[in-house]
C-alpha cells in the first residue's frame, strides 16, 4: 500500500479519474507512516492537490481535504509557508468550510515557528486574508484565526504590524460586520494585552481599547453586560489592572453599580460588574478593594439577601471568590452579625431547591471555611468554626444528609465541604463525636460512581495528612483511613467463593 501511495502521489497532477484515484490516494496516505510522507515530501507536487479543491464537487474536495491534512502534518511550517503561499490565502477565501479550517489550522502551525511566522509578516495579502477570517461565518476558522493573530502579536513586528499600519483599518472594517464580530476582534485585543505592558500600549494607542470601554458606559445594557467580561480578563494582569484605574474606569464601574437601583435593566448586567470586582479583589488585595469601593461588599450582601436566584447565585460565588484566601476572609469577618447571618441564610439555600443554586452554595461554603495547614492561627480556627456554627443549628448533620441524597452533584459537593475543614482540629472532633461518621467516611459502599469515589478520597487524604488527625481520631480510627488512602479510591474487596461438589 505504501508503494501505490507513492506512486499515486508523484503523478497526482495528472490523475486520469480524480475521484476513483483521490479514494485510493486517501486510503494509501493515511496507512503511511509520516517519516515516509515527510522524506518524499519535496518530490510530491502538493501544488496540483491544492489546484484539485478548486472544483464544485463536495466529495473531490473532501477527499483533498483529508489527503492535504494528513500530508501537510508531515511538512515543515517553514517549507509549507514558503512553498504554498498562494494555496494558503485562496484557501482563506475557498467557500468550503473544510478548506477554510484546514488553511488556517496550518496558519496556526505557521505562527508558531519564529523563523515561518515571518514569512505572514511579509505577505500582506495573507496577513489581511487571516484578519478578515475573524469575520467568517464558521466559528471554528473565527476562532483559530483570533489565535493565530495573538500569537504573531507576540513579536515586536507583529504589534507594528496589526495596530501601527494599514491592517488596523481592516481591523477595523472587520468589526463593523455585525456585534458578535466585532467582540471577537475586543477579544482578540484584550488577549493581545494581557501578554505585555508593551502589548497593552499599543492596543490601547491604536483605540480599540477605548471603544470597548465606550461600550461598557453606554446605554446599552446587553452590551454592558458583555463587554465587562472582556474587561474583567484585562483586570487579571497588573499592567492591565493599573491601566484601568489610571483610565479611570473602576472608579466608573463603581459608579454604575451605586446607580443600578436606579435602573430597572441593571439586572442585566449587574452579576457582570459584581463579578468584575470579586476578580479584582482577589488577584489584587481584598481588603484594599472593599475600602475604596464599599459599594462593592454592599451590593453583594443586599443581593445575597434579596429573592432572586439569579443575583444570589452571583452573590454566593463572588464570595466564593472573595473568601479563597485569608485577607478576603479577614475583610467578611468584618462584617460581625450579618455575614453570621448571611452563612445561615446560604446554609438553608444549600438544602433547598433549585439544586444548581445549591451546588453553588456547597462550593461556596468550601471555599469559604478552608484554611491551609501553615495558615492555622487561633483566632482564624475560632473563626471558621464560628462561620460553621453558623450555617444551621446542626451544620455537620446538615451536609451528611445531602451527602447520602442520590444526586452526584451535590453529594461530591457536601464531601467537598467536610474536605475543606478536614485539616482543622475543630471539625475533626465534631466528626468523631457524631455517631457512625467515621464509619461512614470509612465505608466504600456509599459511593455509587468514579466522582463520588474520587471526592471521598480527596476527604480521607485531607485527614490523614493532618497533624492532628491520630491524636483526636485515635490509632484505631486513623490506621483505618491510612489503610483506606493506601488501598486508593477504587478498591474492592476480595469476596472469595467455595465450589461445592455437586451444588446446582
Amino acid at each position: 500500500m505504501a508503494e501505490e501511495a507513492l506512486e499515486l502521489l508523484a503523478r497526482v497532477s495528472r490523475l486520469e479519474e480524480p475521484l476513483e484515484e483521490l479514494r485510493a490516494l486517501g486510503v494509501a496516505v493515511q496507512a503511511l507512516p509520516l517519516s515516509a510522507l515527510r522524506e518524499r515530501a519535496p518530490d510530491i507536487r502538493l501544488g496540483s492537490l491544492f489546484a484539485l479543491l478548486n472544483v464544485n464537487d463536495r466529495e473531490q474536495v473532501a477527499l483533498c481535504v483529508s489527503i492535504l491534512e494528513r500530508f501537510l502534518q508531515a511538512v515543515d511550517p517553514l517549507y509549507v509557508i514558503q512553498n504554498f503561499r498562494e494555496e494558503l490565502q485562496k484557501g482563506l477565501f475557498h467557500p468550503d468550510d473544510s478548506v477554510k479550517l484546514l488553511t488556517i489550522a496550518q496558519v496556526g502551525r505557521i505562527v508558531e515557528n519564529s523563523d515561518a511566522v515571518r514569512e505572514i509578516l511579509n505577505n500582506p495579502e495573507l496577513l489581511r486574508q487571516i484578519i478578515y477570517c475573524i469575520g467568517g461565518e464558521k466559528i471554528a476558522v473565527a476562532k483559530e484565526a483570533i489565535k493565530s493573530l495573538s500569537r504573531i502579536a507576540q513579536t515586536q513586528d507583529g504589534l507594528e504590524a496589526l495596530f501601527a499600519s494599514s491592517f488596523l483599518v481592516d481591523m477595523k472594517n472587520v468589526m463593523a460586520t455585525s456585534d458578535v464580530v466585532r467582540y471577537r476582534v475586543y477579544e482578540l485585543v484584550v488577549e493581545i494585552s494581557s501578554v505585555s505592558a508593551d502589548s497593552l500600549n499599543y492596543c490601547a494607542n491604536s483605540g480599540l481599547i477605548s471603544e470597548l470601554i465606550e461600550e461598557l458606559t453606554g446605554d446599552d445594557v446587553l452590551v454592558r453586560a458583555t463587554s465587562i467580561e472582556m474587561v474583567t480578563s484585562l483586570a487579571y494582569t497588573k499592567h492591565g489592572r493599573q491601566y484601568l484605574a489610571q483610565q479611570g474606569i473602576i472608579d466608573k464601574i463603581s459608579n454604575i453599580i451605586i446607580g443600578a437601583d436606579s435602573d430597572p435593566f441593571s439586572g442585566f448586567y449587574l452579576p457582570g460588574f459584581v463579578k468584575f470586582f470579586g476578580n479584582l479583589a482577589i488577584v489584587d488585595s481584598p481588603q484594599q478593594i472593599c475600602e475604596r469601593y464599599p459599594i462593592f461588599m454592599e451590593k453583594v450582601f443586599g443581593m445575597a439577601e434579596g429573592h432572586d436566584p439569579t443575583m444570589i447565585g452571583v452573590a454566593v460565588d463572588t464570595l466564593a471568590i472573595l473568601g479563597s484566601n485569608v485577607e478576603g476572609k479577614q475583610v467578611l469577618q468584618k462584617a460581625g452579625s450579618r455575614f453570621q447571618q448571611l452563612l445561615n441564610r446560604i446554609g438553608h439555600q444549600a438544602k433547598n431547591p433549585p439544586a444548581e443554586l445549591r451546588l453553588r452554595c456547597l462550593d461556596a461554603i468550601s471555599s469559604l471555611l478552608y484554611l491551609p495547614p501553615d495558615q492555622q492561627t487561633e483566632d482564624l480556627l475560632g473563626m471558621t468554626e464560628s462561620w460553621f456554627a453558623a450555617l444551621s443549628s446542626q451544620p455537620l448533620e446538615l451536609f451528611r444528609s445531602i451527602s447520602t441524597q442520590p444526586f452526584p452533584d451535590l453529594h461530591c459537593g457536601a464531601l467537598r465541604v467536610f474536605t475543606a475543614i478536614a485539616n482543622q482540629p475543630w471539625a475533626q472532633k465534631l466528626m468523631l463525636d457524631s455517631p457512625g461518621f467515621v464509619e461512614y467516611i470509612v465505608d466504600r459502599s456509599v459511593e455509587p460512581d468514579k466522582a463520588s469515589k474520587d471526592a471521598k478520597y480527596e476527604l480521607v487524604k485531607a485527614l490523614v495528612n493532618s497533624k492532628t488527625i491520630a491524636e483526636i481520631f485515635g490509632n484505631q480510627y486513623y490506621l483505618r483511613l491510612r489503610a483506606y488512602l493506601h488501598e486508593g479510591p477504587y478498591y474492592v474487596k476480595a469476596v472469595s467463593t467455595t465450589a461445592v461438589e455437586g451444588a446446582e
